[in-house]
């Protein structure tokens, strides 16, 4: 099942990317008007929602709270928006991860590949170079003494 840990691996690096720019975007466009409604919302001493929801909706539009939140006054509620965010974000990678990871020995393989085999072995009974085309890479040996019957499963497609 190494190969398929290797696949999620290579997955993941391909993906991270796509991640970290949403993280980013979603970080600019989501999390710095929200922390900045928060405060401005509890300048009073007491967090008013209507006051939030007010205050959210042009800092989402006008772009203008994003030079904001790096301020003094909002730079800690921001901060912190941002790492719950960040782990919010994470468990939803780490969750995706879980469940892209193969179910089983045998998921994913091709019917009718090497791929049950591990270094080299079916070559005790294979031959790399000629006979009865089995797979590539993969052939029966004509020359082999016993069995060399070969039963071909599928269909013929027409068009």
């Amino acid at each position: 099942m190494g190969y398929k840990t290797e696949k999620m691996a290579k997955n993941f690096k391909k993906y991270s990317i796509i991640f970290a720019i949403i993280w980013l975007v979603l970080t600019i466009l989501f999390i710095a008007p929200v922390s900045y409604s928060i405060v401005e919302a509890s300048k009073s001493g007491k967090f008013v929602l209507t006051y939030f929801i007010e205050e959210l909706i042009p800092a989402i539009s006008s772009m203008s709270s994003i030079t904001k939140v790096f301020g003094e006054e909002y730079l800690g509620t921001f901060l912190q928006a941002d790492l719950v965010f960040t782990a919010l974000l994470g468990i939803g990678i780490v969750i995706g991860l879980v469940k892209s990871a193969p179910k089983h020995q045998y998921s994913d393989i091709e019917h009718g590949s090497s791929d049950w085999s591990e270094g080299g072995e079916q070559y005790k009974i294979l031959s790399k170079k000629s006979g009865i085309i089995l797979a590539q890479n993969n052939y029966l040996p004509i020359n082999k003494r016993g069995n060399v019957n070969v039963l071909v499963v599928g269909r013929i497609r027409v068009w």
